[in-house]
């Protein structure tokens, strides 16, 4: 991938003249065309990819074994829903944004990478021996540390390894772990339910793996030099505000810091992006913890449904996420903005055949063997057009932002979304508290939810993405919000939606522990 071609290295300046500088000693220039041999972009994308699949696996485990993990530890479903709700998803926000930004004001991306993967992984063993809610509850926090800064650092490396228009499917390939993870548990799930196997054997193993993994991640993959960002490319002499030489270091991480803040900050579309594909992935994440026990609970008599249901998952989902790496990729030279169609229209679409699987047992009469065929038609269409867009969207936001701190503005567009996702298995948690997990009312009132949050939360995306283009458009112009924020006006409006957000975290958290006591 243009690993022949003559590497370019230049050097910008802001509005004052000040020369913008990469690197931690602020002496280190951007290249506009990374050199990265085609071999060590392979083995690199195989590593983070391996690295990322690992980091995702837990949660997968959770979703499949719902019902043993909820009998083995003598769960509530308020305790599951915290479990994989707010109580990882708040560390998962906010230990992203210092790693992170060490990650960036050091340029050791790979090393803070290395260092994370072994701690989560060691808590993943911890999880897995875990005999009750407060243990694997406190290990799930422990490997929220390290799972928190892994997608900013994966995406962020992965956006300096190529060339601009080859990153989108670099990208999708990293996060095919998500899709391959479903799949390989829906695998593990069947075969585990055959031979008796508790569910806490996959999290020992993975736990083992993930540190072989980081251990060939810092062997293997190097630093990559930092490359211009879009903005910078359409606009030779504006990068934003990012900080110019300065006599201390301290002084540099501080204004690195509020720099990368007040970048966003001007950003006509990052919040309009960030909210959407909040809303995107509260739907995602909602049908990924509860599609699967809702599903095998509405089909008893088919006993391989878990094992087809990955095997969809990992086959569908990975084809759909590279064709949407590959489309933007192709469409690059035409348009920039091909992400947001794709995720706007792919998720307004999919949510008519997400409703079409959750009834269709009632579609089909009540006839199990006709329903099934439905369940796997409808499943299939509503990954193929639903899941185009997480390496599209996201390679997009990072050639956004400054490439100095990107990894670090990644971790704040992500602190936006975890905070909002993470809240509905917690919500549907707390709903289906008092309701036993083997009732058919459990069954109906989980329906109920699904029905309604999945759908709400792609179309409530899909009208944001659109929104989103011209706002987007602008931002690629260098067309940023002028001068300074004004707390009756844009800055307000940021300091309002925080407090409103953080409210609810506490408030969801709060609740959650005292129906858990």
């Amino acid at each position: 991938m243009d690993a022949k071609k003559e590497e370019k290295i230049v050097v910008y300046t802001n509005h004052d003249g000040q020369q913008l500088s990469e690197g931690s000693d602020n002496n280190v220039s951007l290249t506009t065309n990374p050199n990265v041999p085609g071999w060590r972009i392979i083995v690199s994308l195989v590593l983070l990819f391996l690295n990322y699949f690992l980091a995702q696996y837990d949660k997968f485990v959770l979703s499949y074994f719902q019902d043993e993990v909820i009998t083995s530890l003598h769960l509530s479903s308020a305790s599951y829903g915290l479990l994989s709700g707010y109580a990882t998803g708040i560390v998962y926000a906010l230990l992203a944004l210092p790693t992170a930004f060490v990650a960036d004001y050091t340029s050791a991306r790979v090393w803070v990478l290395t260092a994370a993967a072994i701690w989560w992984s060691l808590c993943a063993i911890f999880q897995g021996l875990s005999h009750s809610f407060w243990q694997i509850l406190l290990a799930r926090i422990g490997m929220g540390i390290g799972q928190a800064p892994v997608e900013a650092l994966s995406v962020s490396m992965i956006s300096d390894l190529m060339g601009r228009k080859y990153v989108f499917l670099g990208a999708s390939v990293l996060y095919v772990g998500v899709y391959i993870g479903e799949a390989v548990s829906g695998q593990i799930a069947v075969a585990f339910a055959r031979t008796g196997t508790p569910w806490n054997t996959a999290l020992i193993a993975i736990g083992i793996v993930g540190i072989v993994v980081a251990l060939l991640v810092r062997v293997f993959v190097r630093e990559p030099k930092r490359q211009i960002s879009l903005v910078m490319a359409n606009n030779l002499n504006y990068e934003g505000p990012t900080s110019a030489i300065v006599p201390s270091r301290v002084v540099t991480a501080r204004k690195d810091m509020l720099s990368t803040f007040r970048y966003v900050a001007h950003m006509e579309s990052f919040y309009v992006l960030a909210l959407s594909a909040a809303f995107r992935q509260l739907g995602g994440n909602v049908f990924g913890y509860y599609m699967p026990s809702y599903l095998s609970n509405l089909y008893p008599s088919q006993p391989s449904l878990l094992s087809r249901y990955g095997i969809i998952v990992g086959v569908v989902g990975s084809f759909a996420v590279l064709t949407g790496g590959l489309l933007t990729s192709v469409m690059w030279s035409r348009t920039k903005v091909l992400p947001l169609y794709l995720t706007a229209i792919g998720g307004m679409i999919s949510s008519v055949f997400v409703l079409l699987m959750l009834f269709s047992l009632e579609a089909s009469h009540g006839n199990q063997d006709r329903g099934i065929k439905v369940l796997y038609g409808t499943m299939s269409i509503a990954y193929l057009t639903a899941e185009l867009w997480l390496g599209a969207l996201n390679s997009l936001v990072a050639l956004l932002l400054p490439p100095r701190t990107k990894t670090f503005g990644l971790a704040v567009w992500s602190l936006v979304q975890v905070l909002i996702y993470s809240s509905g298995p917690e919500i549907i948690g707390l709903a289906l508290r008092k309701t036993d997990s083997t009732s058919s009312a459990y069954l109906e009132k989980t329906r109920i939810a699904l029905a309604v949050v999945i759908p709400v939360g792609y179309w409530l995306a899909g009208v944001g993405f659109l929104l989103a283009v011209p706002l987007v458009k602008r931002d690629l112009a260098g067309q940023f919000v002028e001068g300074r924020l004004r707390w009756g006006g844009r800055k307000g409006g940021f300091l309002a939606g925080g407090c409103v957000l953080g409210a609810l975290v506490v408030s969801l958290f709060t609740v959650s522990i005292y129906y858990k006591a």
